[in-house]
């Protein structure tokens, strides 16, 4: 029977001040760059606070969207989240691009990955706002992470045949 424990990083990993949720705390974590944690807590919140202002705005419209920039960011993560992924499998001297699931860990740091690679590929605006962009558009299944979690459940479909070299 395998064990369930929580991992030391786990127990680390106090919630963010302003909305005591654990996964943002982590996203806040993988945005920051050289150890600048007050820049990223600033450019994750502000960009919460332009999702928050959009909702407002949009909310006479009566869309099915979350209520609230916290739910729109935990239903873009939900969105951006890939199943599978192709591992490359070296066996009797060729290479094959063999499909593998994909633990919740992995899944998560993936589409965290996906978000904000694809914020910070685009260029010329704030990156508070090019974050709120992604996170908006991955909340409606569009935008570039979404595209790349696409094309990696393609890629894993279309190499299918090779799903027995997964050892």
């Amino acid at each position: 029977m395998a064990r369930h424990f929580k991992r030391p990083e786990d127990m680390w990993l106090k919630p963010d001040p302003r909305f005591q949720d654990k996964v943002l705390s982590k996203f806040i974590n993988c945005v920051m760059m050289g150890g600048e944690k007050a820049t990223a807590q600033r450019c994750v919140y502000g960009a919460l606070d332009a999702i928050q202002a959009r909702i407002e705005k949009e909310k006479a419209e009566g869309d099915n969207m979350p209520r609230s920039s916290i739910e729109l960011f935990h239903l873009a993560l939900e969105n951006v989240r890939p199943a599978v992924e192709v591992r490359s499998k070296r066996v009797g001297g060729a290479n094959y691009q063999v499909p593998m699931q994909l633990n919740k860990r992995r899944q998560q740091s993936l589409s965290f990955r996906w978000l904000i690679g694809a914020a910070r590929d685009e260029k010329g605006r704030p990156m508070h706002l090019r974050l709120a962009k992604e996170l908006w558009d991955a909340a409606k299944n569009e935008g570039k992470a979404v595209t790349t979690k696409e094309n990696t459940h393609r890629m894993a479909d279309a190499n299918k045949a090779f799903a027995h070299f997964a050892w």
